[in-house]
């Protein structure tokens, strides 16, 4: 028996045949989502690694001014790392101008940091819960048109009253297409997910890490001052 998909679409009931549309649904939407998350990832650290070496010459040198200018170019609208930086260096120099203690500027640099990480954190996530469902309901989907499909097989057999696997061995065949479709997209979806996962813990410690280095700079210029 040789595969023709056409004949098994027109042989599908009118279930399995919305089960491949809603499946093929989820597979253009994972695959869109993974690859345009990619790219934002891939802009991301390109333009990050670009401002780090930039600005921390400036931190060298205590330009909390400067480093304001250059996070804040357009160049890097796309860094995660700019961010966080934007938030602490805007929050400390607002901060110079106030009557606060110094253990109280630090401590608003820390909180502007944080909730700047955290909304770039859920910027990066965008989609990726929607991945997560793909790539766990995407078998049972297809299982759905599945069972259907072998219902509509074994109703087939019964009404031309011929027995033997023979009989619906092809409608079986044709069922369980939906099945191996759903693997796939959910294979599709997991592997997409995990990638992007792993992507944005790196650069959640990326910021971090930028943002304590941000502080430990600011620190020691005070105490040197």
């Amino acid at each position: 028996m040789h595969w023709d998909l056409g004949s098994m679409w027109s042989s599908m009931g009118p279930i399995p045949k919305g089960v491949v549309i809603i499946l093929l649904v989820m597979s253009i939407y994972s695959i869109a989502v993974g690859v345009e998350r990619l790219f934002v990832f891939y802009k991301a650290k390109k333009q990050s690694n670009i401002l780090l070496r930039l600005i921390s010459k400036l931190w060298q040198e205590g330009k909390l001014e400067e480093s304001i200018k250059v996070s804040s170019d357009k160049q890097f609208k796309n860094s995660h790392l700019a961010k966080v930086l934007i938030a602490g260096l805007n929050e400390l120099e607002f901060q110079e101008g106030s009557n606060a203690g110094y253990a109280e500027k630090v401590e608003s640099a820390k909180r502007a940091i944080e909730r700047a990480t955290i909304k770039g954190l859920v910027e990066f996530k965008r989609g990726m819960g929607g991945l997560a469902t793909i790539g766990s309901t995407g078998p049972f989907v297809g299982l759905f048109g599945t069972v259907f499909g072998i219902i509509t097989a074994f109703q087939s057999m019964s009404v031309s009253g011929s027995g033997g696997i023979a009989s619906v061995a092809g409608g079986i065949a044709e069922a369980l297409v939906t099945t191996g479709f759903g693997i796939l997209v959910a294979v599709v979806a997991v592997w997409f997910f995990n990638t992007l996962v792993n992507r944005v813990d790196i650069f959640s410690g990326e910021m971090a890490n930028a943002s304590s280095e941000l502080i430990d700079h600011y620190i020691k210029k005070k105490i040197g001052a």
